[in-house]
């Protein structure tokens, strides 16, 4: 295989429940560093310029936890439903890029992290370079010792020719598809990496050297390593804020969207999108944070494709930019001006769900509310404002 410019794509699998990471959200939701785990495995494939699609392979019963962990975009295409195993999940994923085939196609596990950019041109490389198939793996270092279903020793394998292969791994896309539809009409399942599926069908796969730091996330302690890692890294010290501000005016309707819930009302709102005005004040704040326009340079209200949209894709779109820098929300505070509807009653659901498209907890998010006495249009019940503040941390030492 000889390709000058292939045509590259990414297949994130995260459709497994992760038991042995303990009770809780499957792992490669559960924050990490302030991001959930998918969000920082995803960032080296969205952000390379040799990868042209990313496509996430999940459980269906996580769909808003993937749209909070990863906002689909122009390069991240909208989710696959997954199978029963991680061979019936790749599948899918592979079907589903079939219609628009790929040249090649990266495979990676939703709970590996720390994949670096140079290690995704790696993979790519080998498969342009004429290999069906490339895998990043690390020599053994400890004796292995086989076993038999007693825990008796049964052998000790030369661990020379032995390696612990990792993820992303790399195929030239139409092989690796024809060897998982094989592999699935003949019954052969329990092939635990893609590797195995295309050795399986007969062609050979190389192994290239992978990275240490390239670790998968698999028991609870494995949450509080990557925490010291990242800590470790670039130190957070940019310290930012930024303030956001909304208005809509009251129109014929029965209910308002406020922190992406719906609440009954005896008005709606005027607006191109759905009217959030506490997303909307929340995303100008995080944009203004980052210095980096506000929410009608992102979404104008020109453009049609964004009448009656959802706001928790703006203020997603505001968290993706935050992480792309590396940076991480501190902590954001929204207070909410107008005679009704009651916000209190709402509170705590407007923060976990604002905390959920933002990839933080609850307590990083305040929701406050007030009237203005009875003054100006909020007091004349015309409409609702939002005023929003985020503190945000840089990559930095700040001024």
């Amino acid at each position: 295989m000889s390709l000058a410019s292939p045509l590259v794509a990414a297949l994130i699998v995260a459709a497994g429940r992760g038991t042995r990471a303990g009770d809780g959200p499957p792992k490669q939701y559960r924050p990490l560093a302030g991001r959930p785990v998918l969000a920082w495995a995803a960032d080296a494939l969205i952000s390379s310029t040799d990868v042209g699609r990313v496509l996430v392979v999940i459980d269906p019963a996580d769909s808003a936890l993937l749209n909070a962990a990863l906002p689909h975009g122009s390069k991240v295409l909208p989710p696959v439903a997954g199978g029963a195993t991680r061979q019936a999940s790749v599948l899918a994923g592979l079907e589903s890029l079939a219609a628009n085939p790929p040249d090649i196609v990266l495979v990676h596990d939703a709970a590996r992290p720390f994949a670096s950019a140079d290690l995704i041109k790696a993979a790519i490389a080998r498969i342009r370079d004429g290999a069906s198939g490339a895998v990043p793996g690390l020599a053994v270092v400890d004796t292995i010792k086989a076993v038999d279903a007693g825990e008796r020793v049964v052998g000790t394998p030369e661990r020379a020719g032995l390696r612990a292969v990792q993820t992303p791994q790399a195929f030239a896309f139409a092989p690796l598809l024809a060897a998982h539809r094989a592999a699935a009409e003949q019954g052969v399942a329990g092939l635990t990496d893609d590797a195995s599926v295309m050795e399986w069908a007969g062609h050979a796969v190389v192994v290239f050297p992978g990275e240490a730091d390239n670790t998968k996330i698999t028991h609870p302690q494995d949450f509080a390593e990557a925490e010291r890692r990242l800590a470790g890294g670039a130190m957070l010290n940019d310290v930012r804020v930024g303030q956001g501000y909304d208005v809509h005016a009251f129109a014929e309707g029965d209910h308002v969207w406020l922190g992406g819930i719906r609440i009954a009302h005896d008005r709606g709102v005027l607006a191109h999108s759905d009217g959030d005005v506490v997303l909307h004040a929340a995303t100008d704040a995080i944009l203004g944070a980052l210095a980096d326009g506000d929410i009608g340079t992102h979404f104008p209200p020109s453009d049609p494709q964004w009448k009656g949209a959802s706001s928790d894709r703006f203020l997603a779109h505001a968290a993706a930019l935050l992480a792309t820098r590396g940076g991480r929300l501190a902590m954001l505070d929204v207070t909410v001006v107008c005679e009704a509807p009651k916000i209190g009653p709402h509170r705590e659901a407007i923060r976990a769900r604002m905390a959920q498209i933002l990839g933080v907890t609850p307590d990083r998010i305040a929701i406050k509310a007030t009237t203005s006495e009875k003054m100006g249009f909020t007091g004349r019940r015309e409409g609702l404002a939002a005023l929003a503040l985020a503190t945000v941390r840089l990559p930095g030492d700040g001024p």
